[in-house]
């Protein structure tokens, strides 16, 4: 039984009022509320979190991309990226990920992600998101159009990755006449692409006939087990083939602690602030006219009122915990409670394991992944305990001997026109001055006339 572990971060502002208190912490919430110094501290104390993820041996660190909340305050996921590939050396990092259908250009995110992909060595992930129905009203974008333009974008961009340029591309909602991207992508074909969901059957459908790992963002254990099993079954029945776990991750809060006592103590109003205020949206809000089909609204709307479901910022603690929402406890039920989640989602990776938490403090935060990292990997791996990172060859060469040995080839050495047509090896640090052959063999090097 294995897993692939990714401390998932959403760079929250904490310092709102209570959810009670608010209409919704997107879109509506003032920006008033934002203090630009205390912000400072929190990108600073969440970016050196993910940077002691490699210390700690995860097997990478994710970052996505939301706008104009309290929620997750990282507009633009590239930078964060481009960040961590300075500060970390193997672990694999996730773009998890840019919002396609917000983007005018999907070959700006085909660009920033071969750039970062290069600059890193190989270790980026591309996820690709449709992004949640309140930030089509923050963008001004029209959500009825957001299925179409987010695959036909994410098929651009695989094609730009791919695919010899400069091609054109004329489709329904994006035309170029030129696909050509500088850099391309070191890894091949091209980076590894991810697509987190909930429950949609019908991105489900699409990721497994595409083949795509899916990422199923926070939902209970029985959505999450219907979910699961309906991309193993498409993938079988209707797609002919078996996926590997590896192809399926949750992303469910974890926190560990010495005792179940003490991981509930120190969990409890981080995961209810995560719950309760930073995900409060109207339904409103979070499904405008034109985002989903109406058909699938109201089949929604019919479930939850047979099952007797609420919102999630409605639900109690336990509640959250009974569900699956959230794992707390120590390691002993940590690793029980995965094990159950393995065998019962047959999925292979995990996200927002033992890292931060709605409103959690730095102290807490490492805490949590310290404790996760050396006593619930460790049950979950080969003897060794090695993130998988620690086991692959880099795809691009590690010395200046070996760079000069793979690339460039020497008929691809640049030259550049002096005069004539005398071309000039760049790669030489100097003009040499032509020398008379007789003066040399004398040892009196003497500058000839020619």
């Amino acid at each position: 039984m294995r897993l692939e572990f990714y401390t998932f971060h959403l760079m929250p502002f904490p310092y709102i009022p209570p959810g009670e208190e608010l209409e919704s912490a997107w879109i509506t919430l003032p920006n008033s509320q934002y203090d630009p110094a205390a912000g400072h501290r929190l990108y600073r104390e969440y970016l050196e979190q993910m940077v002691f993820a490699e210390q700690l041996g995860y097997d990478g660190i994710l970052v996505n991309e939301h706008h104009q909340n309290a929620y997750a305050v990282q507009p633009a996921p590239n930078l964060w990226a481009a960040y961590l590939t300075a500060r970390t050396s193997r672990i694999r990092i996730g773009v998890l990920g840019n919002a396609l259908p917000l983007h005018r250009s999907p070959l700006r995110v085909a660009e920033e992600i071969a750039m970062l992909d290069v600059l890193s060595g190989g270790r980026i992930v591309s996820g690709h998101v449709r992004a949640m129905g309140a930030e089509y009203i923050s963008a001004g974008v029209d959500p009825s159009t957001s299925k179409a333009r987010f695959w036909e974008a994410h098929d651009l961009i695989v094609k730009a990755w791919t695919e010899p340029g400069p091609f054109a591309w004329e489709g329904e909602h994006f035309q170029f006449a030129h696909v050509n991207p500088w850099p391309r992508p070191l890894q091949q074909p091209h980076p590894p692409i991810w697509i987190p969901g909930s429950s949609s059957q019908e991105t489900i459908d699409e990721t497994a006939r595409r083949r795509i790992p899916f990422m199923l963002t926070p939902i209970s254990n029985q959505a999450s087990k219907h979910a699961f099993s309906l991309y193993y079954r498409l993938a079988e029945e209707k797609y002919g083939y078996t996926p590997d776990p590896r192809q399926l991750g949750r992303l469910v809060h974890t926190h560990v602690a010495e005792t179940d006592e003490q991981a509930h103590r120190e969990a409890k109003a981080h995961i209810l602030w995560f719950f309760r205020n930073g995900l409060k949206i109207p339904r409103h809000h979070l499904v405008p006219p034109g985002y989903s089909p109406a058909a699938a609204i109201l089949a929604m709307m019919t479930k939850q009122r047979e099952v007797g479901a609420q919102p999630f910022w409605e639900l109690s603690y336990e509640e959250l915990c009974d569900n699956g929402y959230c794992i707390v406890g120590s390691p002993d039920t940590v690793i029980e409670r995965y094990t159950q989640m393995v065998e019962d989602f047959r999925i292979g990776m995990v996200m927002s394991a033992g890292g931060h938490i709605g409103s959690m403090p730095d102290w807490l935060v490492r805490k949590n992944m310290q404790i996760f990292a050396e006593e619930v990997m460790p049950h979950f791996r080969e003897p060794d305990g090695k993130p998988f990172w620690a086991r692959a060859d880099r795809p691009h060469p590690q010395t200046a001997a070996e760079v000069s040995a793979r690339t460039p080839a020497p008929s691809l050495r640049p030259r550049a026109l002096l005069e004539g047509e005398t071309y000039l090896d760049c790669l030489t640090g100097h003009v040499v001055d032509p020398v008379d052959p007789a003066a040399e063999l004398s040892g009196q090097e003497t500058v000839s006339s020619s």
